[in-house]
This record gives structure tokens, C-alpha cells and sequence, in this order.
């Protein structure tokens, strides 16, 4: 753990999963209010790169990855599922798993680009309605091979 890390100190959202070796979690800070499907696959431990980790530990975070996308693809039929592991602003590893759709007021743009319209808010609402029961979903998920 380092004291400095936001997601060593933080879970980084409403957990949904937590296993031994990672965390399910839905995004909630304000900055991803108009992208409410937004999920992280947080790593436990402090590490900064994919390469850091046992293969085997990469297989458990790929088929978590994995899971999470079968979800949101399942329960939302989103235009696009979203997947990144940045770690620019926060070097702890993590995976966003953000479902994305045609009306969304960023794209075809990434989530972080500026709006090239306005919100459509009912469906933002509807979406929004649908997340318990992706939640649900996903806090039931088993990790283990």
C-alpha cells in the first residue's frame, strides 16, 4: 500500500466484488456522471504496470476484465464496451470497462473528450434505472478458474 495512492487508500467507487487479488467497482465521482456504466477492474496491490503482475494473476485480471464486459454487454446491449488501462493520472493498475452507446454525448469520441452534444436525459435516465440490476450481476460473478 502506498499512502499516496488513491486506490491503495480508496476502493475508487461503490465496490461490487471484492476478491482476494481485485475489486469490481462502478464509478460514482461526478466526473463520470453522464457516463453511468462506467466499471473499474482495480489490481489489490499496488503495482503500475500490467507487466508487474505473475502471469497468473494477469490470467485472474483478464478473465475479471472479461466478466465485467459480458455483463455490461448482456444486461445494457451498449453500442461499444470501452476498455483501458491508462494509469496516466493514477499508476496504480486498473482496468476501465465502461460501456458506451450512440447516443452518449461523447461519442464516438473516448469518455474524456469533450461533449459533441448535448445529454440525452431520459435515456441517461433509463440507463441510469438499469445499473442495480448490472450491479446485482456483477457482485454475483465468481473469479476463481
Amino acid at each position: 500500500m502506498i499512502s499516496t495512492c488513491p486506490l491503495c487508500v480508496e476502493d475508487g467507487g461503490l465496490v461490487l466484488l471484492r476478491h482476494a487479488q481485485c475489486r469490481i467497482i462502478r464509478a460514482t465521482s461526478p466526473d463520470v456522471a453522464d457516463t453511468p456504466a462506467f466499471y473499474r477492474v482495480v489490481w489489490n496491490a499496488h503495482v503500475a504496470e500490467w507487466s508487474d503482475l505473475a502471469e497468473a494473476d494477469q490470467a485472474l485480471c483478464m478473465r475479471t476484465v472479461t466478466a465485467v464486459e459480458r455483463v455490461l454487454r448482456q444486461q445494457l446491449q451498449p453500442t461499444k464496451i470501452n476498455l483501458a488501462a491508462l494509469g496516466n493520472v493514477v499508476p496504480h493498475l486498473h482496468w476501465h470497462v465502461i460501456a458506451r452507446f450512440d447516443w452518449d454525448n461523447r461519442f464516438p469520441a473516448p469518455v474524456w473528450a469533450v461533449p459533441v452534444r448535448d445529454n440525452d436525459a431520459e435515456r441517461l435516465a433509463q440507463l441510469n434505472a438499469r445499473l442495480p440490476a448490472v450491479d446485482a450481476a456483477l457482485a454475483a460473478l465468481s473469479l476463481d478458474a
